[in-house]
């Protein structure tokens, strides 16, 4: 992705030489800029979005990880409770 992304700017940067030069008028090299400018600003806006979803997937992962944990943690706090109950039984059952 990031590849493609390189390509992608490379080609503008090819065009905005190219529609430099090929303009006839300042009227239709402002219009130009201003839409190579506009494109770029919603370029970083695209990545802006992608980070954000990067740190909510992150932040999620850990959520779960986290809930998981907890359940094995019950887990074990369950069979330990068990072991703990067994013992007591055989104990009882001893005297």
């Amino acid at each position: 992705m990031r590849m493609t992304k390189k390509l992608i700017l490379a080609a503008g940067t090819c065009l905005l030489a190219l529609s430099a030069c090929g303009h006839k008028t300042d009227a239709a090299d402002n219009v130009a800029a201003a839409a190579d400018n506009t494109a770029d600003v919603m370029e970083q806006n695209a990545e802006a979005v992608r980070d954000m979803g990067d740190n909510a997937s992150a932040n999620l992962e850990a959520k779960i990880d986290n809930r998981a944990d907890r359940i094995d943690n019950n887990a074990d706090a369950v069979r330990a409770a068990g072991e703990n109950q067994a013992d007591a039984i055989d104990k009882a059952a001893k005297k």
